[in-house]
């Protein structure tokens, strides 16, 4: 196999990659109600010739591409998010701003979905002259519940595969640069709401009671020491307490307090061990101060682990096709991506692009947040390529 570095895309091909980032742009989304978005892309691949394009998560897409030469026969998934942020966007210089009422891609989805069609455009067109299969993924709701990376577990679709790939747009990266780094690169991201009972009284007698809110007080204190005592430095353990309601009046000893807050981690081995400690300093707390504890757990995201080997060949491409000073490993993250359940899954890399310059300096998840259409064409071909690799691995 092999693919000329100068023809990996067309010109209508590199058309429609802008055109629908536009489009996406334009009219955004949010988690769990992409059906234009979804509308869109199918047309695009239809008209492009590619019509076996099936659904999932409802509001999801994605399309097999098999190649029809001699050879390894291995098959990858790719993944590109679609969906966008509940944020007005306040970029008046674009020309493709948001025109939905807050709401806008905050988060450069409309770039990971662009990419995407441009990498399964390329395949097509290249069909016969690869062996194996490309799964290209658009996929809805990563940012909300329900995610749509569960259902791609769920319903087994990357059973078979022997790798999967995924890549982020990131602000503090250089518009031309890439950059990737072995195992844990965003942590696991799980939900958790508490609610602490004693019992009412009045405040000018607080013997006769149990004070719910001195409970959560000590529930603040000592389940940092989770955090600070129990967990390896590098696990990058967090508990957020995001949440809380407590209390009637003034003079009423409380006999309720509700909590919600997030537990996060690198280590899918620690994961649930951090989880129960947050249960048994709770009720341990609870019981201490003569109340009682009811806790419960949402599980989300786990982090996204990239496989080294896969790294090493992403670090050798971007070296040999657009030079050394432009691969920057780029530091972990604590935040998550529904990208972790495909990891969970097969070998995979999440890699980052970078769209740092002057006028495009704010992060993601901001009204001001922007990158231009520069970094679609030449991110593209480079996922192309990295594919390409994979499957003669």
């Amino acid at each position: 196999m092999k693919v000329l570095t100068n023809d990996l895309l067309s010109e209508t091909e590199r058309d429609a990659v802008i055109e629908i980032r536009h489009a996406m742009h334009r009219e955004p989304e949010l988690s769990n109600g992409e059906w234009k978005t979804q509308k869109r892309i199918m047309e695009t691949l239809a008209r492009f010739g590619m019509t076996g394009a099936k659904t999932f998560h409802k509001t999801g897409v994605y399309i097999d591409i098999e190649g029809s030469s001699p050879g390894p026969a291995r098959s990858v998934a790719l993944r590109g998010d679609i969906d966008a942020l509940p944020i007005q966007e306040s970029r008046d210089d674009l020309a493709y701003k948001s025109q939905v009422p807050g709401v806008m891609h905050a988060c450069g989805h409309d770039m990971h979905g662009s990419i995407a069609l441009g990498t399964a455009l390329a395949f097509h067109r290249m069909r016969n002259n690869f062996s194996g299969k490309v799964r290209v993924f658009f996929q809805p709701a990563e940012e909300a519940e329900p995610l749509g990376g569960r259902t791609v577990v769920k319903e087994n679709l990357l059973d078979g595969f022997d790798a999967a790939v995924g890549f982020h747009v990131r602000t503090d990266i250089p518009v031309g640069s890439y950059g990737a780094r072995a195992g844990a690169v965003t942590n696991s991201s799980d939900q958790f709401a508490l609610e602490l009972t004693g019992t009412m009284a009045h405040g000018a007698k607080p013997d006769a009671g149990v004070d719910a809110i001195a409970i959560a007080g000590a529930f603040i204190n000592e389940v940092q020491k989770v955090v600070s005592r129990e967990m390896p430095f590098d696990d990058r353990a967090i508990v957020t307490i995001g949440t809380i309601h407590g209390g009637e009046a003034t003079n009423i000893i409380c006999p309720l307090v509700t909590m919600t807050g997030t537990i996060r981690t690198a280590s899918p081995a620690r994961r649930e061990l951090l989880i129960r400690r947050v249960r048994e300093v709770a009720e341990g707390v609870a019981k201490m101060h003569r109340g009682t504890a009811a806790f419960s757990s949402q599980s989300g995201e786990p982090p996204v682990v990239n496989d080294h080997a896969m790294v090493e060949r992403f670090r050798q491409l971007v070296v040999q096709s657009a030079g050394e000073d432009k691969y920057v490993e780029g530091a972990a993250s604590a935040g998550s991506d529904d990208f972790g359940f495909y990891s969970s899954c097969v070998p995979a890399i999440y890699f980052w692009f970078g769209s740092k310059e002057p006028g495009n300096e704010s992060g993601v998840h901001t009204p001001t947040f922007g990158a231009t259409d520069k970094v679609l064409i030449p991110t593209t071909e480079l996922t192309i390529r990295y594919t390409w690799d994979l499957l003669r691995a």
